[in-house]
């Protein structure tokens, strides 16, 4: 895994703890590509200096589904792509941009797609995949279950996102519990320490997708949780962040019409969750 001990002194000496999140055009660097939810122009500001050996880069996890249409048996979702792609690369991209700007991290520039069967797993802390009740649930071989349960419990982190409802928390929990079977998911209290590993947070939030807001979540849903497969430990390798969506906070940092208040709660979970993995 990417943590060394010069890492940790450096990122605990630059932290700033507590500190205000200021996402948007004052904070981050310009927007990129042709990305239609990407609100245009953009004052003119100095991008985030990169480091192609970093410490961290952006994994997404890429899935089968069980429903899934063409292309190696991938779920389609909405635009015509597939379920694991929702949001790719913008909302990658831009959390690697808020975490070079926001802590002393150094981040390589551009994300990365594996599967749970690639060995390469193995060189990054932190994985993230997203759309796990859609279309039946994900699919996984006999070999991705058993690299990642070996990854996790090597000490790897895997942050699961934007999933509502009950019925794709049963999609997503008849597939998942094959990696860990004999682990109970549970639910994360808000006062655990994954919400003050660096920012202080009050717990799960509820951030939603564009054109909705907190009060009308997706499938019926208005309140987030939190929940977590821990090793014998406590520690937390895999989070589990359920009627809630940081991968629109962080793609549409820049969209005129998303309220800045979710996208800073995006930032500041997604950060919180990156630091404990690297610390923990």
């Amino acid at each position: 895994m990417h943590c060394t001990s010069p890492f940790l002194k450096s990122l605990l000496a630059g932290a700033l703890l507590g500190a205000t999140l200021l996402v948007g055009p004052a904070a981050l660097a310009q927007p990129f590509g042709d990305n239609p939810f990407m609100a245009q122009p953009q004052p003119a500001i100095p991008d985030i200096e990169y480091d192609p050996g970093g410490e961290f880069n952006f994994v997404r996890v890429q899935f089968d589904t069980w429903q899934g249409g063409g292309g190696g048996g991938w779920g389609f979702f909405g635009d015509g792509g597939p379920t694991w792609s929702i949001d790719f690369p913008g909302a990658d991209m831009n959390f690697l941009r808020g975490v070079s700007r926001l802590t002393n991290i150094r981040v390589m520039r551009d994300p990365i797609v594996l599967r749970f069967d690639d060995e390469q797993i193995f060189d990054y802390p932190f994985l993230y995949m997203l759309e796990v009740g859609q279309q039946g649930g994900i699919m996984l071989s006999q070999e991705e279950i058993d690299n990642v349960r070996e990854y996790l419990l090597r000490g790897g982190f895997l942050l699961i996102d934007d999933f509502w409802g009950e019925r794709q928390w049963s999609n997503f929990h008849d597939s998942f519990s094959q990696i860990f079977p004999d682990r109970e998911i549970v639910e994360l209290p808000h006062d655990h320490e994954i919400f003050r590993t660096y920012y202080d947070i009050d717990g799960p939030q509820m951030i939603p997708a564009l054109s909705r807001d907190d009060s009308r979540g997706e499938q019926g849903i208005d309140v987030a949780s939190n929940h977590a497969i821990l090793d014998d430990f406590g520690r937390v390798m895999v989070l589990i962040n359920w009627n809630s969506d940081m991968g629109d906070g962080w793609e549409h940092t820049y969209h005129p019409y998303y309220p800045t208040r979710y996208a800073n709660a995006a930032y500041q979970l997604g950060i919180n969750y990156l630091i404990y993995s690297l610390t923990h």
